[in-house]
């Protein structure tokens, strides 16, 4: 962009603040316009014509993206793109790009984690110290978090990631997804429920479409069964969070791990005094180091698309 001759910075839309150290980098290079702060609205409505690069973090309002007519690119700061209109971008010719692969570990770490607290109850046995309970009681006994049948709904990148970790605690992993994966040795099943039904951990890492929403129901709860585990480290909608509720209510299903819900950040009162629960903010890739390295994604992908150069994460 060009004024009186002068080159002008690009403007970028972002729709949240990124890591420390990250949003300065973003802020030399570009005009940025801070969707989250109130003060930068009359910015943004005088800019809108302006604005060919957005970064997204959580829902994009389609009257957002109405409001930008030369919007050029979304560079999104995850994986997840179920909160992005593609039709609306393919219409458009906007570009999508996301951060893949370098969250892996850190969501497979989250997903074990959760295998083990609910397992082995530590949150509760946490409490029980704290409390002062120890002196007087002995803690009740948990459940083992090693030799099981663990089952994995989503065997991509971070499923893979999850799966090696597993077999590190002498777990024997089995599948399912979308179809069987050439080269995979794990056992595949056709049917998610006959998954659960062979499996003591259930963990949900399928990307969240019209066909994922609410697969894990009642059928594939009560198949996993009253002393089966499940983890969610995918999208909450995934899970029929109704049907969760009211399995673990009446003891269907033995404990669960979850890192997303339907609503967030609201999360069903039910959930909350549950002792066989353990509950996290949506904080699979919340450390700083895959943060930092989410966030340069993010840039690098912009620098790219303002360059002319390829694209290193495309998804449109």
């Amino acid at each position: 962009m060009e004024a009186n001759g002068v080159q002008k910075k690009e403007y970028v839309l972002v729709q949240a603040p990124m890591v420390l150290g990250m949003q300065e980098d973003l802020e030399q290079r570009y005009d940025v316009i801070r969707l989250w702060d109130d003060s930068q609205a009359s910015l943004l409505q005088d800019a809108a014509p302006y604005v060919r690069a957005l970064v997204s973090f959580h829902k994009l309002p389609l009257h957002l993206l109405e409001s930008l007519p030369n919007l050029a690119i979304i560079s999104n700061h995850g994986v997840g793109i179920d909160h992005i209109d593609l039709d609306y971008c393919c219409r458009h010719g906007i570009r999508v790009t996301n951060t893949p692969d370098v969250l892996n570990d850190d969501v497979a770490d989250l997903a074990i984690l959760f295998m083990l607290a609910v397992r082995r109850h530590l949150c509760e046995a946490d409490q029980f110290v704290r409390s002062g309970q120890w002196v007087q009681q002995m803690f009740p006994l948990a459940r083992k978090a090693s030799g099981l049948r663990l089952g994995i709904f989503g065997l991509g990148r971070i499923g893979m990631a999850i799966a090696k970790r597993a077999e590190s605690f002498d777990n024997i992993v089995a599948y399912h997804g979308r179809s069987k994966k050439p080269g995979v040795s794990y056992p595949f099943y056709s049917k998610l429920s006959e998954l659960a039904a062979n499996s003591d951990v259930l963990v949900v890492a399928c990307p969240l479409t019209e066909d994922t929403k609410h697969i894990v129901g009642k059928e594939v709860l009560d198949a996993l069964g009253p002393e089966g585990t499940l983890i969610n480290i995918a999208r909450g909608p995934v899970v029929d969070e109704s049907a969760l509720v009211e399995a673990l209510v009446e003891k269907r299903l033995g404990g669960a791990g979850l890192d997303v819900f339907e609503n967030e950040p609201h999360v069903p009162k039910e959930l909350l005094s549950m002792n066989n629960v353990v509950l996290s903010p949506h904080a699979g890739s919340a450390t700083w180091e895959t943060r930092h390295a989410m966030a340069k994604l993010v840039l690098d992908n912009l620098h790219a698309f303002f360059a002319g150069k390829p694209l290193l994460t495309p998804i449109l």
